[in-house]
Order: C-alpha cells, then sequence, then structure tokens
C-alpha cells in the first residue's frame, strides 16, 4: 500500500491535500482456475473464488475483471444474466459471441462487446478457431438503475487509438456525448469510465479524473502470457510509488476531481492497460 500526496513529485494529484491511497492487487494473489479449456485470474470473488477482503468483492461500480484465456476450439456453453453491464475487451484471437437477442459475430483484438443485461438475456461465447487460443478482459459493472430492456453493441478500438494515449472505451450515459461512431465510447448506465492505453517504455500518460467529488480508481495491466515474467522483464507501470507488473492491479482511492493520476511505463516492454474511473 502506498500514500501518496497531493503536489508532490509522484505524479498523483487528487484536488486537495489529502493523501491517496493506492493498495496492490498482485497477478498471483487474485482468484485463479484452470480447467484445461479455460484458464482465468478473477479479480473479484467470482464462481468457487470468494475472499473476505471487502476490496475484492466489488469496487465502487466495478464487480468482475476475469482475465480469461479460452483455449482454441472451445468456449462458454449458453448461459443467462441480468441486471449486469457485461463486456469483453479482446486481447488476442477470436471469441464468437451469440445471444438471445439475435446478435452473433466473431470478435478481434481490438473489438470491445458490450451487453447491457437488464431484464434478461441468455448468450454464448466460443473460440470457433482451431488453431488459436484466445485471451479477453470479462468485466462487470453494476448498473446504476435496475429493469433495463436488454441492449448490445460492439465497437472497434484498433492499437493506434492507445498508443501512448488513453482512449475512452466506456462512459456514462451522464457524460456520453451521444455520438455512436464505429470507435465512439459505449454509453452506459453506471458512473463509470474506462479508458485503454498501450504505453511504451520510458512514456506516461496523465489522467483527469472525470467528475468533481470524491472518486475511485482501478487500473490492471494486461498479461502477456499466463504467468507474470521475472522481475527484470516484460511490461511495469508506475503510479506514484507504486509498480504494477504484469496481471497486477491497483485499487486507488481518495482520488477528488478536478484532479488528475499519471501512470508511467517503466518496464522493458509496451504496457497494455485499462483504468476505470468510478463514483464511491
Amino acid at each position: 500500500m502506498a500514500s501518496v500526496a497531493n503536489g508532490t513529485s509522484n505524479g498523483v494529484t487528487n484536488g486537495t491535500s489529502s493523501p491517496l491511497k493506492i493498495t496492490k492487487r498482485p497477478w498471483n494473489e487474485r482468484g485463479h482456475a484452470d480447467h484445461g479449456w479455460l484458464y482465468t485470474y478473477h479479480t473479484f470473488n467470482f464462481a468457487s473464488y470468494h475472499s473476505l477482503n471487502p476490496y475484492h468483492e466489488s469496487f465502487g461500480p466495478l464487480r468482475v475483471i476475469n482475465e480469461d484465456r479460452v483455449e482454441k476450439g472451445t468456449g462458454f456453453g449458453l448461459h443467462s444474466h441480468a441486471e449486469f453491464l457485461i463486456w469483453s475487451y479482446i486481447v488476442d484471437g477470436e471469441l464468437e459471441h451469440r445471444d438471445s437477442m439475435g446478435n452473433l459475430e466473431t470478435l478481434r483484438r481490438g473489438d470491445v462487446q458490450f451487453t447491457s443485461a437488464g431484464t434478461g438475456i441468455r448468450h454464448s461465447e466460443y473460440n470457433r478457431n482451431e488453431n488459436r487460443d484466445n485471451h479477453f478482459l470479462q468485466i462487470w459493472a453494476k448498473p446504476s438503475v435496475r429493469g433495463l430492456k436488454p441492449s448490445y453493441s460492439t465497437r472497434h478500438y484498433p492499437d493506434e487509438m492507445k498508443r501512448e494515449r488513453l482512449c475512452r472505451i466506456m462512459e456514462s450515459v451522464e457524460r456520453h456525448d451521444g455520438k455512436e461512431g464505429e470507435s465512439s465510447p459505449i454509453p452506459l448506465h453506471a458512473d463509470l469510465s474506462m479508458d485503454a492505453s498501450i504505453l511504451s517504455p520510458g512514456n506516461s500518460v496523465e489522467h483527469k479524473i472525470v467528475a468533481e467529488g470524491k472518486r475511485k480508481v482501478f487500473v490492471h495491466v494486461v498479461m502477456s502470457g499466463k504467468k507474470q515474467p521475472g522481475s527484470s522483464s516484460g511490461a511495469k507501470l508506475e503510479i506514484g510509488d507504486m509498480e504494477l507488473g504484469e496481471g497486477d492491479g491497483a485499487y486507488v482511492e481518495g482520488a477528488k476531481g478536478p484532479g488528475s493520476v499519471v501512470i508511467k511505463s517503466i518496464g522493458d516492454a509496451p504496457a497494455e492497460f485499462v483504468l476505470f474511473d468510478m463514483n464511491e
């Protein structure tokens, strides 16, 4: 855990003189399961993984970040969801999405598929590629409104949009600009924004807190393999005086808008990461 104060050289400010609290979520302390066809890590409590640490139940509206690897020719069969906002951030390979609303498509790197489950949907996710495994982040958030009509959308965010900058992927309907372009942020019914970035070693980006008042921030570093590389290699980030490696996350508390968080890439490989800015 690290405490960092406004105005210091560590690159984190919160608009006040109060310190921020940054708590590391180490990659190898997450929930983990190897089902053969599915190799997965759970940042939050999920399936048979249950931690008594309240951080790992949910963080603001953020409820699930599963880093999943789906073996070629396998996948998740038809199953039901309700009253959750669910999206897939494709890192590598292909993933077919089919649902009870009549949607059917194959997702690839750069694609983000979003479902507002609302009153209830059924869907399946399958890796039809017989030669290549799939790697994706499965993310859930709790909606601010219950009983929504189920909805579906897919957007594409190529690497060029993320290199050396933050690319807004998800945005609260309260802050969304209403644009519906192929690479516009996806609106969702939660006070949550999500950015993605691919940051080269030595470079940094500044995230400006999206709303006034107290906020929570969570950062997750995408893994390049099934395990974190050795301590002297791989992608690494620095937030304040906290160092994150591949698969690590960071709970940031005490943020307040207007303010900002600076993230620096300090490893020997580009760091792909996602950042969530949420209400408390």
